[in-house]
């Protein structure tokens, strides 16, 4: 909290004198980078009910972020969180067990977020921070081996969509009476749970807890 209260103060005087302040009714829209950094854990793998002792590994991804929001209020809004899909590179936990490389495959997904933000400075202020709290549903899609793990009669890889919390803490510093900078830091709660084949053998990881940390740096326009 220390390290957010001096990000306000620096984003702050860089701005001078300019004042932010919303209104109800107000829309905003914005678009910028969105990086996702999971902070995963995972069960081993399970191969016919054999324990292999091997977990899975979610690497980053940063993507075009896309958000809109509206106003019920002078301090409250409703926000919709989209971005364009996140690929991520899927590894082992351990060094190449299988003898293809330590990369399994790679999962695209969608984390479309709802959430509820208050800002609780009052109006003219020359940056207003806020926190929020709503629902995440993930898609999951696209999910592949890697060339040398299909090779080796891998296949059929899939993960299970996610529904959870998530949580976020924020801030608008104004350019003009129309445009800011945002930024904004977000936990989603992501699990879920994968399956595969191996040479005909059913294969599956039980739990994936990816929970990861989103980063935000966004352009937005009031109207």
């Amino acid at each position: 909290m220390k390290k957010f209260k001096l990000s306000l103060l620096v984003v702050s005087l860089m701005f001078g004198t300019q004042t932010i302040a919303y209104e109800k009714g107000d829309w905003v829209v914005r678009a910028g980078l969105t990086s996702v950094v999971p902070d995963e854990s995972s069960s081993n793998i399970l191969l016919g009910g054999q324990d292999l002792g091997v977990g899975l590994t979610v690497d980053n991804n940063t993507q075009l972020g896309i958000n809109l929001a509206y106003f019920l209020t002078d301090k409250i809004n409703v926000e919709l969180l989209a971005a364009t899909p996140f690929t991520h590179d899927v590894n082992f936990s351990v060094t190449d067990p299988l003898g293809t490389g330590n990369q399994l495959g790679e999962v695209t997904q969608l984390p479309p977020s709802l959430l509820v933000n208050y800002y609780f400075l009052g109006a003219d202020s020359p940056v207003q921070p806020y926190v929020g709290i709503g629902l995440n549903y993930t898609l999951f899609f696209d999910d592949s081996f890697t060339d040398a793990n299909k090779a080796a009669g891998l296949n059929d890889l899939s993960l299970d969509n996610s529904f959870g919390v998530s949580a976020q803490l924020g801030f608008d510093v104004p350019i003009n009476d129309k445009w800011h900078i945002n930024g904004s830091v977000r936990w989603i709660d992501i699990d879920t749970e994968a399956s595969f084949n191996l040479n005909g053998t059913s294969g599956r990881v039980a739990d994936i807890e990816i929970d990861p940390f989103v980063y935000s740096i966004l352009i937005g326009y009031t109207f």
